[in-house]
């Protein structure tokens, strides 16, 4: 199967929360999109490892996604080397997806600037033909996504560009509310963390709310590049 979009996560939820609005608009547009998560999330404050696949499962099915995999690295201790690239450079040779989406450039969770550095390294060694991978059994060929965008999560982090996703917000914060077991419940008895709080599910809001302010529309969604924005003229700008 080959993807016009694949999103990467450290953990389930990432994704959802960086960048499941733009998710769910490409999906509208007849993009076909998959998500790759890095870890089962088995060291979160709330839930188990089990339940999160159990909610990742529910949310992919809210945001109509082709396709949801887990690399199963180890939460909180995965790192950037041969091992875990050439593993998702076998995913990127799978799906040959034209754009990869994956974790903030730097954040306060340690998983999120290592994911970020590790996919996008994965990026440019799968376009190296002396790489070779294999996949139940057979070579693969060579792939090298066009583009590489990074979302935003926890900090503040200024977007080189902004998605337009006015129309797509509900369907974003229903996927959010599918990790049922993480965010906002005022009857839960876990330990509270700081995604638990109700204002950090606002903030989901109030960021989308004010990036789309800043770009005329009533939501957006933030991402940073890797490498300069071609336009074919300065039309193409809004």
């Amino acid at each position: 199967m080959k993807l016009d979009i694949l999103a990467f996560g450290a953990h389930p939820d990432d994704v959802e929360l960086g960048c499941g609005a733009t998710i769910a608009k490409e999906i509208s547009l007849g993009k076909s999109v998959g998500i790759i998560d890095l870890t089962r999330g088995e060291l979160g404050t709330r839930g188990t490892a089990e339940t999160r696949d159990i909610e990742a499962s529910n949310a992919s099915k809210i945001l109509k996604v082709s396709v949801r995999g887990n690399l199963g690295f180890r939460d909180g201790f995965f790192k950037n080397n041969v091992k875990n690239q050439l593993e998702i450079i076998k995913m990127l040779r799978k799906y040959k997806p034209e754009i990869v989406l994956c974790n903030a450039i730097e954040d306060r969770h340690i998983d999120h600037g290592k994911g970020s550095k590790l996919v996008s390294d994965a990026c440019f060694l799968s376009g190296l033909v002396k790489i070779e991978t294999s996949l139940n059994g057979k070579i693969q060929e060579v792939w090298r996504p066009k583009l590489v965008y990074h979302y935003i999560q926890w900090k503040n982090i200024e977007p080189d560009f902004v998605v337009d996703v006015s129309d797509f917000m509900e369907i974003k914060m229903e996927a959010i509310k599918a990790y049922q077991t993480q965010f906002y419940n005022p009857n839960s008895k876990e330990p509270e963390s700081p995604i638990t709080s109700k204002n950090f599910l606002d903030s989901v809001l109030y960021r989308a709310q004010d990036l789309g302010r800043l770009i005329g529309s009533n939501y957006g969604e933030g991402f940073t590049v890797e490498r300069y924005l071609a336009v074919n003229s300065l039309n193409d700008l809004k």
